[in-house]
């Protein structure tokens, strides 16, 4: 017996990105843990590398989870994949619960990372093939926004455990991870399929009957549902028609451009150092002088930040597009980056033995410099919140085809796992060994990332998925000078409009139109 579904976009978003919320549970799992006192007690003071081995293990399983996430959800679909995601979660919180040391903390948190690679690579997908082209960008972001209330949740919740005494402070804040696994299990089944993995599958009927209640309230005889359909069919067959097979359909025909804009646009969300901020933000107050419930709150209040400002993105992505945020997000972070490196290099003193006995913090500021380095950090994560952390998100998840969107962003999420795993093991050693310089190497990269998409990213707001393909195609038009709208799919709908004005019916067509384009599995 099938249960009822639900086709209300922003229901389906809320329910799928709960697997966002489970990254940003497993961020703050640590942030919010790292300078108790029990878990310094209990772990041994881990520094250093085993400090960046524990902070880097669920990268290291998300890449794993990445990895067969596409092939996984091309096999059985975008939300059965989600799905099979949270029992990796479940059996990885539970080995956190029971840890008796840093190793199999570390294998909890592998296990958890795989969860995190499918639902990071595939809620993405997900949603770019469900929702309209004009909310598109917007439902997305809900999945930044999930991630957000993840961390701060969290956090709060780590910050509550750590007036527990002894080993139970922890063990209590990571069996809370539990909670959100087991709605994401309860809410999936309500979740109708993805309308083009029912198309790539052969599955006709269902594919226009979901695309049309998701779009159009159930009518098959909506202009955008007849125009989305053929679009989605035409270009579908187009793509079985050619020549490439395996990797070389992401090499060959031009197919590079998008391998190489996803993939690049999710490695410079993390190479922009904002992560720092999210995963290592007591450290980084603790070189401006916090300490204790201080440190926390400060850290807490960040997270606060982070929501509110992705919360005001959501409104305007769609309008503004995605080359000027992730342009100008990536140009003020450097800003950012540079001026809290430069006053720790100018003002900050050296404290041998680490600050606190922290050895991960060896640097500290103190005074005016000191409330520099709070507010450039609290900046710093504002315009983040408001570009690379939601757009990097959306872009990589437009700008595959229908035959490579699952593997594809797959590869993206791989790409974005890699550089955190990287950040996550150099960041600790890093402040230990160069301290404020790590900033100014963050605000170099964060120039690159600017650079980039100015020259390679072309605008992909307001236009069907389909049509995006014509912005990477060989001859196509130069990525500055594309923007938001002039959609194609737009002149279609208008034609089909025109048409059952004249007396033409389309209902009957769309079964035929997708034996007649090859859809068969």
């Amino acid at each position: 017996m099938e249960l009822p579904k639900i086709y209300n976009t922003y229901f389906l978003a809320i329910i799928s990105t709960v697997g966002g919320m489970l990254f940003g549970f497993d961020i703050s799992s640590m942030s919010a843990i790292i300078g108790t006192d029990q878990y310094v007690d209990y772990f041994d003071d881990p520094h250093g590398i085993v400090q960046g081995a524990i902070g880097s293990a669920l990268a290291a399983g998300s890449i794993v989870g990445a990895l067969f996430a596409g092939p996984l959800s091309d096999k059985i679909g975008r939300r059965d994949a989600i799905f099979s995601a949270c029992l990796w979660w479940l059996a990885g919180t539970a080995i956190q619960v029971a840890c008796n040391g840093y190793g199999m903390l570390i294998a909890g948190r592998i296990l958890n990372g795989v969860c995190v690679g499918i639902t990071s690579s595939q809620v993405p997908v997900y949603l770019a093939e469900i929702a309209k082209k004009e909310k598109r960008g917007s439902i997305i972001v809900i999945q930044q926004l999930a991630i957000e209330w993840g961390i701060l949740i969290m956090f709060f919740i780590g910050y509550g455990c750590s007036f527990i005494a002894g080993d139970a402070s922890f063990r209590t804040a990571w069996g809370t991870q539990f909670v959100p696994a087991i709605v994401l299990m309860l809410g999936i089944p309500f979740l109708p399929r993805s309308p083009r993995w029912l198309a790539k599958v052969g599955r006709a009927d269902k594919a226009i009957d979901v695309l049309a209640r998701i779009q159009a309230g159930g009518r098959t005889d909506d202009p955008l549902v007849i125009a989305e359909w053929e679009e989605i069919t035409t270009i579908l067959a187009a793509e079985r028609e050619a020549p490439y097979s395996g990797w070389r359909r992401f090499v060959k025909n031009g197919m590079w451009r998008r391998t190489f804009a996803g993939m690049s646009v999710q490695a410079w969300q993390q190479l922009s150092g904002a992560n720092v901020m999210t995963y290592y933000v007591v450290y980084v107050f603790q070189m401006a002088g916090l300490s204790g419930n201080i440190n926390l709150i400060s850290s807490g209040v960040q997270y606060a930040l982070f929501i509110v400002f992705t919360s005001i993105v959501f409104f305007f992505i769609d309008k503004t597009g995605r080359r000027p945020l992730l342009i100008y997000g990536a140009i003020g972070m450097g800003i950012c980056q540079f001026v809290v490196g430069g006053v720790l290099g100018s003002y900050g003193s050296y404290v041998p033995g680490g600050v606190g006995g922290n050895e991960n913090v060896i640097i500290q500021v103190t005074g005016h410099p000191s409330h520099v380095v709070i507010a450039f950090s609290y900046l710093l994560i504002i315009v983040y919140a408001l570009t690379l952390a939601p757009v990097a998100w959306v872009y990589a998840a437009e700008v595959w085809s229908l035959e490579t969107r699952a593997i594809g962003m797959a590869l993206a999420s791989v790409a974005n796992w890699l550089f955190n795993f990287a950040l996550g093991l150099f960041v600790p050693p890093a402040f230990h060994n160069i301290s404020w310089k790590t900033f100014i190497i963050f605000g170099v990269l964060c120039l690159g990332a600017a650079v980039q998409a100015f020259l390679f990213y072309p605008e992909t707001a307001q236009k069907s998925l389909e049509e995006i393909e014509l912005l990477f195609s060989k001859g196509g038009p130069k990525p500055w000078n594309t923007k938001p709208g002039d959609s194609l799919l737009d002149a279609r709908i208008a034609q089909v409009e025109e048409s059952q004005q004249k007396g033409e019916h389309f209902c009957g067509k769309l079964e035929s139109t997708a034996h007649s384009e090859g859809l068969k599995a």
